[in-house]
């Protein structure tokens, strides 16, 4: 049973929804993973569902069983897509009605990002996973937000953009329009498939769902060193990374300040060291007192702090529970690949 009062977070992407129980005594109650919980997938109100499955689920782990509704002091409902004020509002209507929360936050994933990066309450986020975005906070509270909506809007950078700049580069260098790349193999490959003109029919015909393409990410990070096709496309990323933090540290007017910029999403966590360098420079030739930081937790390691934050707990409560949540990810991540292993 809980020591304290109830935090519920939620990290919830398109490809995964990470959600936490943790008490106001900093003990990490349970952490479970399931599916998507976009909204612009399922609806509203299959979302909402997803996310009362998975709470379900952790409240089972935790020994709780059905709880009195509202159970929890505090709700940080952090979700991919929750970007608009309408988008929000009718999340949070349909939150509303499950009724867990005394208190109930609903947002996009990005102020979990900063927070699991920096504990200073303010900063820059950059986040590259399914899709790119960037969260600038003040000191002072002002936001810089970004649409995030894709190519409409101005967007370039996500693991599936990543993904079809590689399937891209396979097919020109098997037909002869563009050099010659290890993605012509490498593509193919991780697809169990023969050729790239194979892959590019199997997306043209719905064989292969547009977003699988997210997946040959980490093909193409694997391949930064010894081909030049492959460093272009990273050096692109790096560039985008750039331009977003270049953008809200010169709307929030922090280039004379030390904002620490966070950045986070598989894709920029496995950037190689030299492309990480390489953003840090160019960050600081806009704001040199800047410090580039790869997020050192999960998202959903923020979103539960965030909820602690709005409890006033203690730092040290903060560092007992992100010390917790760090390992309980962990454990996660290692069954998650175990089983599909």
């Amino acid at each position: 049973m809980s020591g304290g009062q109830l935090v519920v977070a939620v990290d919830g992407g398109g490809v995964k929804t990470d959600l936490a129980l943790v008490d106001s005594l900093g003990s990490v109650l349970a952490v479970v993973r399931g599916g998507s919980s976009q909204a612009h997938y399922l609806g509203v109100a299959g979302a909402v569902d997803v996310l009362e499955a998975l709470l379900d689920e952790a409240c089972g782990t935790a020994g709780l069983g059905r709880l009195a509704r509202p159970f929890a002091a505090t709700a940080q409902i952090l979700l991919a897509g929750a970007d608009l004020p309408e988008e929000v509002s009718a999340i949070r209507t349909g939150l509303e009605l499950r009724n867990w929360s005394e208190r109930l936050l609903v947002d996009s994933d990005m102020p979990a990002l900063l927070r699991s990066g920096t504990d200073r309450g303010w900063g820059i986020a950059v986040v590259c996973g399914t899709g790119i975005n960037c969260l600038g906070l003040a000191p002072d509270g002002r936001e810089a937000r970004f649409l995030s909506f894709g190519p409409v809007s101005g967007d370039w950078g996500g693991g599936r953009d990543v993904g079809l700049a590689a399937l891209a580069a396979a097919v020109r260098a098997a037909d002869g329009r563009g050099p010659a790349s290890v993605l012509r193999e490498a593509v193919p490959a991780h697809f169990g498939l023969a050729d790239p003109l194979e892959v590019a029919r199997a997306v043209h015909l719905d064989e292969l769902p547009m977003v699988r393409l997210g997946e040959l990410a980490p093909v193409v990070l694997a391949a930064y060193d010894e081909d030049a096709v492959a460093a272009s496309i990273i050096r692109r990323l790096a560039d985008e990374v750039v331009a977003f933090a270049r953008a809200a540290l010169h709307r929030l007017e922090l280039t004379s300040r030390d904002p620490d910029v966070v950045l986070g999403g598989r894709v920029l966590r496995s950037l190689p060291p030299g492309v990480l360098k390489g953003i840090a420079r160019e960050i600081e030739t806009v704001a040199p007192l800047a410090r580039v930081v790869v997020a050192r937790s999960e998202p959903i390691v923020g979103a539960a702090l965030l909820g602690l934050d709005a409890l006033g707990a203690d730092p040290s409560v903060k560092d007992r529970a992100r010390a917790g949540l760090d390992a309980a990810v962990a454990d996660l991540s290692s069954l998650v690949v175990e089983r599909l292993g």
